[in-house]
């Protein structure tokens, strides 16, 4: 069977078993498949599959097709044009969450900061790392930094150090097992922080039925739910945050689905300059606001 044939033949069972972007899932399992580009496949549609390349490629067909996502099927995620590594039992990243590394660089250049100004490093936090996306797109951004990453969940800090190693950032991002800013509150001799930021679980349990099979079936239910309504980390994270910015210090936190007037409500006192950043949909995704 030749590549062309391959590919018409998963997409047909893909889009059967409704399978969002069928094509571009069957694209990338077929890349993945043969360790090739994309431009490989475009460019030599009629070369022939072996026959172990053929069954690996249509197991993987059979498995997106029952509901697991590409990216756990391919162990990569691109994030901040970065090569993430994923696997089952840590949060994909998702392209909006970009927003927040966005908003981050934006504040920083409008505060014109430098460590040489400064005299020091500018220090972050990134609370809920995951595959640590946020944290590692934020250090290849900003080489001098420090940053402070945290998560409940050892098999996501083992990733995210994975990942910051092969991305070659791992010296300057500690990563911590606690929850929220535990792990920084317990001295008063931690250093303040500059940045706070965070995709915090914000899915309501109310609406686990909503998701898609493939996110309600196969992702961590402690990086999805916050409570019956998604809101339960914002209040004590917007808190703790409060406690460990130095003042004009930002806090950038990605937002759920209608979240933004009840998490604006929770920024009010103690802070200033409260922002929301709509995605690229035109959805609020980004609360920031600045420490008093």
């Amino acid at each position: 069977m030749n590549l062309r044939t391959a590919f018409q033949k998963a997409l047909a069972q893909l889009t059967t078993a409704g399978v969002p972007s069928s094509g571009l899932a069957a694209e990338l399992l077929l890349m993945h498949t043969l360790e090739r580009d994309r431009t490989y496949l475009h460019s030599h549609p009629e070369c022939e599959l072996s026959r172990e390349e053929e069954r690996r490629f249509f197991s993987l067909v059979s498995e997106r097709a029952a509901g697991t996502p590409t990216q756990y099927l391919t162990g990569h995620q691109e994030f901040w044009g970065l090569d993430l590594l994923v696997e089952p039992g840590v949060f994909i990243p998702r392209p909006e969450t970009e927003h927040v590394v966005e908003t981050v660089l934006e504040w920083l250049a409008s505060q014109r900061w430098k460590s040489s100004v400064a005299g020091r490093p500018l220090r972050l936090a990134d609370v809920g790392t995951g595959s640590g996306c946020l944290a590692i797109a934020l250090a290849h951004e900003l080489p001098e930094a420090e940053i402070f990453s945290t998560d409940t969940s050892l098999q996501a800090l083992a990733l995210a150090r994975r990942n910051a190693e092969r991305l070659g950032v791992a010296r300057r991002v500690r990563f911590l097992a606690c929850n929220l800013l535990d792990g920084l509150m317990a001295s008063a001799t931690k250093p303040l922080l500059d940045a706070v930021v965070s995709n915090p679980p914000y899915v309501g349990r109310e609406e686990a039925a909503l998701l898609p099979r493939e996110v309600r079936e196969h992702e961590p239910a402690q990086a999805l739910f916050s409570g019956e309504n998604g809101l339960e980390l914002y209040a004590p994270l917007i808190e703790q945050a409060g406690a460990r910015l130095r003042p004009g210090g930002l806090l950038a936190l990605e937002l759920g689905y209608g979240a933004s007037e009840k998490a604006i409500a929770l920024v009010r006192e103690g802070w200033k300059s409260l922002r929301v950043r709509p995605d690229l949909a035109g959805i609020p995704r980004v609360l920031s606001a600045e420490r008093l």
